[in-house]
């Protein structure tokens, strides 16, 4: 914590000493109450934010319980719990990779197909991280696939409804986008450890699956309508 804190207060000297706004910096429309009805007006701004919400339900729960998931299939192995620390670390810090990965092949192969192939692949982890769980070594492979691709799909969603929405109500379609993705974290995180008291690490993730599928078929939908070339290019 005193590490984490120590480098954001470094990043927020660097940026007020160091970063200015580029020549090009485009005008942000500040949030506007009257516009959110507007954005989930519009179809594919929609389905953009369906596919958002459908990370999210996965993400910060997958973030909070698969390094104590970790620990306990490490414990029950008798194995020693410094490894199932650097295993939780490896699952988490793999987002990073798996991020820019995945912005790069958005912009080649289009951002539906990448997001949909991200929450595919993070389903499936979901499923199967019980499967694997008598096996620290095969869970901690898992997990740390899990973890590239549970947040790959992040910024495509962001950038997906900032290409879609109206530029008038970029900055409400955004805000909009962030607060209720949060909010929904605050369930899918109390909901596994209810199910770990009833049934245990085996089925624990299996009710954050309906996230990733609701997620794919957003973008299933959001790549069969025409706006939909408006995003990465051209790329859908």
């Amino acid at each position: 914590m005193l590490t984490s804190s120590a480098t954001a207060i470094l990043a927020a000297l660097v940026a007020g000493l160091f970063l200015r706004s580029g020549p090009f910096l485009a005008h942000s429309a500040p949030f506007n109450w009257r516009f959110v009805g507007r954005v989930f007006a519009h179809r594919p701004t929609r389905l953009a934010n369906f596919g958002y919400l459908g990370h999210m339900w996965e993400l910060y729960a997958m973030w909070t319980w698969v390094p104590l998931c970790l620990l306990a299939s490490y414990e029950a192995a008798g194995r020693p719990d410094s490894g199932a620390r650097v295993a939780g670390a490896a699952s988490i810090g793999a987002g990073a990779i798996g991020s820019v990965v995945a912005g790069v092949l958005a912009d080649r192969w289009g951002r539906t197909l990448v997001a949909g192939t991200s929450l595919l692949v993070s389903g499936t982890c979901c499923l199967l991280a019980g499967l694997v769980f008598p096996n620290p070594l095969f869970l901690t492979a898992l997990c740390i696939i899990w973890g590239f691709a549970v947040v790959a799909d992040s910024a495509q969603f962001s950038a997906a409804v900032s290409e879609l929405t109206d530029q008038r109500y970029v900055g409400t379609a955004l805000a909009l986008q962030t607060s209720l993705g949060f909010l929904l974290t605050l369930i899918s995180i109390r909901l596994v450890p209810s199910v770990v008291d009833h049934l245990g690490w085996s089925r624990a993730f299996w009710v954050l699956v309906p996230g990733p599928m609701f997620g794919i078929w957003a973008m299933g939908a959001l790549r069969r309508t025409a706006d939909a070339a408006k995003m990465a290019g051209g790329r859908r």
